[in-house]
């Protein structure tokens, strides 16, 4: 179940606020041998041994929540997360001591066998927070929640109504993501040559989102990548290469003239300060790729 963005809501004694994590969204199936799943459905138990390791004793639970890595001040990074996002190993890539995660569970989905997706979020979450494990927690839904998240430069927070159903693999106006800053999905849909210290190497990734019109260019972005991170991002878009674009409509000949196309299949999240007349993201900034979210899901 996802989230859908939004201002906080006005009715505030009918819901509660989560800390927006920042981190990568997993089921945790505690029965028996633990097995972790990604949004995706595929299997990250071998990715985050931390968490297969959780127990909850005298118990067999299918939790939901975040795997999150804390910076040295103690906050979500999600720059850090994403070292760990593609290793299957990574004891042996020495990640366990260099980059450690924490799992913040955030919701019950099953109890000893019994589901609880039609119980309200208000029983679910008194039984997870009987468990005796660590779980992530709540506050009152108050404007000085929110304004306190952004002081400590946190992303944002989940506004929860306490009556809600879980309903898996739907994104439900009964959960609203508040955001501190503005940021969205983005495929790419190709790249630009760099030029200088970027030379022989991207330069700037063209954005895109499917929407009634099919794939729709949103613009380009050239800010915020790490040399390591503009290395992978080459690495895994090279073999994508395709000799036409892959959006709709044509674009500008001054944008077009030396793209390298690719096909329309990973997905990336950039930061913005708002959107133009033509749909364009306006300063956009790249925050990492996001290999749990599927491109057909990023929608306009």
């Amino acid at each position: 179940m996802l989230a859908v963005p939004g201002p906080l809501p006005s009715d505030g004694a009918h819901y509660v606020l989560e800390v927006k994590w920042d981190g990568i969204r997993v089921l945790a199936y505690l029965e028996g041998a633990p097995r972790l799943f990604g949004r995706k459905g595929v299997e990250v138990t071998g990715r985050y041994p931390e968490v297969g390791g959780l127990e909850v004793p005298g118990h067999s639970v299918v939790l939901d929540g975040e795997v999150v890595a804390f910076d040295h001040d103690g906050k979500p990074s999600f720059e850090l997360i994403q070292r760990r996002m593609h290793v299957g190993d990574p004891a042996a890539h020495g990640l366990l001591r260099a980059v450690p995660v924490t799992y913040m569970p955030f919701d019950l989905l099953a109890l000893d066998g019994e589901a609880l997706l039609d119980r309200p979020y208000h029983e679910r979450r008194a039984l997870l927070e009987s468990l005796g494990i660590t779980v992530a927690p709540t506050f009152p839904c108050h404007p000085d929640v929110v304004a306190a998240t952004k002081e400590q430069g946190l992303e944002g927070v989940v506004a929860k109504h306490v009556d809600s159903r879980y309903r898996p693999g739907t994104r439900s106006p009964w959960w609203i993501k508040v955001k501190n800053v503005v940021e969205r999905e983005v495929v790419i849909g190709g790249w630009r040559p760099g030029r200088g210290r970027r030379s022989g190497g991207i330069g700037s990734l063209l954005m895109g989102a499917f929407g009634a019109d099919g794939f729709v260019f949103l613009g380009h972005v050239g800010t915020g990548f790490s040399d390591a991170a503009l290395d992978q991002l080459f690495t895994l878009l090279v073999p994508l290469e395709i000799p036409r674009s892959a959006y709709t409509r044509e674009l500008p000949r001054e944008i077009a003239r030396d793209a390298r196309w690719v096909r329309p299949e990973l997905v990336g999240e950039v930061t913005y300060a708002n959107q133009t007349a033509e749909g364009r993201l306006r300063a956009p900034a790249w925050r990492g790729l996001r290999p749990d979210v599927i491109p057909a899901e990023v929608r306009l």
